[in-house]
């Protein structure tokens, strides 16, 4: 076996061990309420990912997908509003990588009409209650949101778990913009269900393209 053949699995796990810490170091930030750490491990966590991701021969769609949504990791640490919307775009134009990527497999109707169902009921109960210039934006992203989630299924349980996560970290960002009653420490959810979508997303995808071998390292 060749030395590049052994480094590989060396450095993915060296890279998912990067990952795991900056994932650690961020939500005991957040939970600390120390936002220098927030502010340094957010923006370092999607490309260390996609680095893992790209160790084991991902597709281009995957690490597109990680990409995008770490421009909108970074955008989201400014209060602007230009930069959430500008972020919101990026992590659609993420859905869409995902979207592609999960190609014509086939997904459960059942499993379909309960993220429609779920999707009008979270719209119309936020509705009245978010700003009007995000109302518009937020619908079209939910449902751009849901349509990855619901098709996240087609690769397996874990990546359709990270769908389902994904779709329940955003719906918590929105019931905060609506001001709605949140949980304690809500940045601490919204990472941590937003962390784990994206890595179940990732080991999801590799397993489905590559099989157990693969990607275990």
């Amino acid at each position: 076996m060749s030395t590049l053949a052994l480094s590989r699995p060396t450095a993915s796990r060296a890279l998912l061990a990067a990952f795991g810490l900056a994932a650690a170091v961020d939500l005991i930030s957040l939970l600390a309420g120390a936002d220098l750490g927030h502010q340094v491990a957010k923006p370092l966590l999607m490309p260390l990912l996609a680095a893992y991701a790209v160790s084991l021969g991902a597709p281009r769609l995957l690490t597109a997908a990680l990409l995008l949504g770490w421009g909108g990791d970074v955008l989201l640490l400014s209060d602007a509003d230009w930069a959430f919307l500008v972020g919101m775009g990026s992590f659609a134009a993420g859905h869409v990588c995902y979207l592609v990527l999960f190609g014509r497999r086939r997904t459960s109707p059942a499993l379909g009409a309960l993220y429609a169902a779920a999707l009008a009921g979270t719209v119309t109960l936020l509705w009245p209650d978010l700003p009007a210039d995000l109302r518009v934006p937020v619908a079209g992203y939910s449902l751009l949101l849901a349509a990855m989630a619901y098709r996240s299924s087609a690769l397996g349980l874990a990546a359709g778990l990270g769908g389902a996560l994904f779709l329940l970290s955003d719906t918590l960002i929105a019931t905060g913009i609506a001001e709605w009653p949140q949980l304690p420490a809500p940045d601490f959810w919204v990472m941590l269900t937003y962390i784990a979508a994206q890595y179940l997303l990732t080991a999801g995808a590799l397993r489905a393209m590559y099989g157990e071998r693969r990607t275990t390292v």
